[in-house]
């Protein structure tokens, strides 16, 4: 074979749909829009009040989930969080338009990566997963050359590099469903939130001090990192939480 897949499904699965990893998409879609519609003039307790919302959707989100994809989606929001206190607040990479990473953000993060896993196991995704990755990575090559060739907002050098880390996570990492998913769902988001002026991004990044785009391209591949920290650490901690667990039940 010319080009090996070896973590993507068979081109022959069979489709299982489950109306679950459908709903999750659609719903989080609709949150992003009316969240990042309301913020747009909203003050400090319009955050609040949708970091509370966000929080007890996820927690609906996930009733029924398995544990490990609880613990994964934990584990990405931990680590999530840190970075956008890292690269907005302290690098200043991007700013968010009331200075602080809004309420909404962490349980945000929980229910985008959750969309990922969701729409990587639905039916759709297993059935078509060679077709679906050449469409994104057509999509995603055209949109970060545009942008490293001037025709955007701001020159977006920064942008290209992601792209071809995205690409070569599709090609070989581990969760190449899981990267396809989350590239519709931070496009859908980067493009809504720069466009409402939730947040900007800086004209030059500040870690590599290249021209960076409003938002860039291949800014999907920062979920590549999060999945590979949260599968990393999902098996581990869940391991350690049940041997505490086992311990601290009661001897006859």
């Amino acid at each position: 074979m010319l080009l090996n897949l070896p973590y993507f499904p068979p081109a022959d699965t069979v489709a299982i749909h489950q109306s679950t990893d459908y709903y999750i998409p659609g719903f989080t879609l609709y949150c992003i829009f009316c969240v990042f519609l309301t913020d747009s003039s909203g003050d400090y307790d319009v955050q609040l009040i949708w970091g509370f919302a966000g929080w007890f959707s996820l927690v609906v989100m996930l009733r029924t989930e398995s544990a490990i994809v609880k613990t994964q989606v934990m584990i990405a929001i931990a680590f999530a969080t840190l970075g956008e206190y890292f690269a907005s607040v302290f690098m200043e990479g991007y700013i968010y338009r009331l200075g602080t990473v809004p309420a909404y953000i962490p349980p945000g993060h929980g229910m985008v990566y959750l969309t990922a896993i969701a729409l990587a196991r639905s039916g759709v995704f297993q059935r078509h997963a060679r077709p679906i990755a050449l469409l994104v990575l057509l999509c995603g090559g055209a949109w970060a050359l545009a942008g490293f060739r001037g025709y955007t907002e701001q020159n977006d050098v920064t942008g290209l590099i992601l792209y071809i880390i995205f690409a070569l996570c599709v090609w070989k990492g581990p969760s190449p469903m899981v990267y396809l998913g989350a590239f519709f769902m931070t496009s859908w988001l980067e493009l809504i939130g720069t466009f409402t002026g939730i947040w900007t991004w800086a004209e030059i990044d500040p870690a590599s001090h290249l021209p960076q785009g409003n938002p860039p391209s291949g800014v999907a591949a920062y979920y590549c990192l999060v999945d590979a920290v949260a599968i990393g650490l999902s098996k581990p901690l869940l391991r350690s939480f049940r041997k505490l667990t086992f311990r601290a039940l009661p001897k006859d």
